[in-house]
C-alpha cells in the first residue's frame, strides 16, 4: 500500500476562487462583450473573441436537503461540464457552451421543482436570514415568510414583466440581515425586552449584554438584591440585540411583534446613488404559517410599480420620480406620523456614493 503523502496542506484560507470558474470563464476573464436575455432565467454572455456562454438561472429553496444538493451536481455534470454557482440570493446557476444543453437543463431543473427565472426585470430570488432554523433572535420564521410570498409572486420570478429587477429581503428580527433591497419584510418588536431578574444574574454575562446595545439603554443595577440589569425605556429602540446576549431579556412576543415593510433600498451605483430603504406599511401581524397579511402589502406595492414603472427603473428611482404622496394612493397604503423618518445620526456618512459630485 502506497501511503506516501501527495498533497500539501494549505492553511491559508479557502482556495481560489476562480478553480470553480467554468472554463470558458476563465479563459475570458474581464474580456467579455455582451450579454443579453435570451429568455426568463437563461443569459448568452459573448466574448471578445467570439465565445459564447449560455447560463440557466434556477430558484432554490436556500435551506437545501443533501438530496437536493445532489441532484443538483448530477444535473451540472450532465449538461454544465460539472461546474455551477449560487448567487447571493440563492439561486443556482448553471453554464455551459453548448446551446443545445439549454432546453434540456430548463427540462430538468422544473423535473425537480426548481423554476427557470428571477434574472432580469423581474422578480429575483428573496435574500433572507435564517429565521427559527438557527438564528438565536428571530421572532418569526424569515424561511416561511419567503415560502409563503414566492408562492405568490412565482409567476413575476419566471417571467420579464416589471419595469426593471426587483429584489425583496426578509428578516427574523429587526437588525435586518438583509440589507438594503427593493422591498425589506422587517420584524418591528413594539415595546422593550421583558427582563427576568431572577435568573439573569446566573445566566448571562451583564457586560456583555451592555456592550451589545447598540444605544446605550442597558445598564447594571441591583434589584431584589441581586445584580441585574436595566433597560431605559426612553432610548430603547426595540431591536432585540439583548436577547441574544441574554435569553433572560425576551422582546419576541407573539402579537407585540410584529411586521414591517420598508422600500427603495438600493446598494448598487447604477443609474442613481445608493439609497436606504424607508417605512411604508407596520404594524402588520406575524401570524404564521401563511402571513397573508404581509402578502397583500407586497403584491399591492408591486403591482403598483409594475403599472407606472419605466423600463429599468428601480422602486427607489419610481417613488423618487412620482414622490411619496402618489406612492401611497398608488398603493393603497395608509401614511402616518410614525413613518417620517426624524433620524439624523451619521446622515452624512450614509450619503455616499461613487458618483462623481461639484
Amino acid at each position: 500500500m502506497n501511503t506516501k503523502r501527495t498533497w500539501k496542506t494549505v492553511e491559508s484560507g479557502p482556495r481560489d476562487y476562480q478553480e470553480a470558474l467554468h472554463p470558458v470563464v476563465r479563459k475570458n476573464y474581464g474580456k467579455w462583450h455582451y450579454h443579453e436575455m435570451l429568455k426568463p432565467g437563461v443569459l448568452k454572455h459573448v466574448a471578445e473573441n467570439g465565445d459564447i456562454l449560455f447560463t440557466v438561472r434556477a430558484g432554490t429553496p436556500r435551506q437545501d436537503s443533501v438530496d437536493l444538493i445532489r441532484r443538483i451536481c448530477d444535473i451540472a455534470d450532465k449538461y454544465a461540464d460539472g461546474y455551477l454557482r449560487f448567487t447571493v440570493r440563492n439561486n443556482v446557476e448553471f453554464m455551459t457552451s453548448d446551446e443545445t444543453n439549454v432546453e434540456l437543463l430548463i427540462k430538468e431543473l422544473t423535473a425537480i421543482g426548481l423554476p427557470v427565472g428571477g434574472a432580469g426585470p423581474c422578480v429575483s430570488a428573496i435574500a433572507h436570514t435564517q429565521g427559527w432554523l438557527h438564528c438565536d433572535i428571530p421572532a418569526t420564521d424569515a424561511s416561511g415568510v419567503v415560502k409563503a410570498l414566492m408562492d405568490s409572486l412565482i409567476d413575476d420570478f419566471k417571467s420579464l414583466r416589471m419595469p426593471s429587477k426587483v429584489r425583496l429581503s426578509t428578516s427574523c428580527c429587526a437588525i435586518n440581515c438583509g440589507g438594503q433591497v427593493d422591498i425589506a419584510i422587517v420584524v418591528k418588536h413594539t415595546r422593550p425586552p421583558r427582563i427576568n431578574h431572577e435568573i439573569l444574574g446566573n445566566i448571562c454575562e451583564m457586560p456583555k449584554v451592555v456592550a451589545r446595545c447598540p444605544v446605550a439603554a442597558i445598564r447594571p443595577e441591583v434589584v431584589n438584591d441581586k445584580p441585574s440589569l436595566i433597560v431605559d425605556n426612553d432610548k430603547c429602540m426595540y431591536c432585540g440585540a439583548c436577547f441574544g446576549a441574554c435569553p433572560a431579556m425576551e422582546i419576541n412576543h407573539p402579537e407585540h411583534s410584529k411586521f414591517a415593510i420598508w422600500v427603495g433600498g438600493k446598494n448598487s451605483n447604477a443609474r442613481s446613488k445608493p439609497s436606504v430603504m424607508s417605512l411604508v406599511a407596520h404594524n402588520l401581524p406575524n401570524n404564521p404559517p401563511r402571513w397573508p397579511e404581509v402578502t397583500q402589502v407586497v403584491g399591492q406595492i408591486l403591482a403598483a410599480f409594475k403599472k407606472e414603472g419605466r423600463p429599468w427603473e428601480r422602486m427607489g428611482e419610481w417613488i423618487a420620480r412620482v414622490g411619496w404622496k402618489h406612492f401611497f394612493e398608488a398603493t393603497g397604503l395608509v401614511f402616518d406620523k410614525d413613518m417620517i423618518d426624524s433620524y439624523r445620526h451619521a446622515r452624512t456618512t450614509f450619503n455616499q456614493s461613487a458618483h462623481l459630485r461639484f
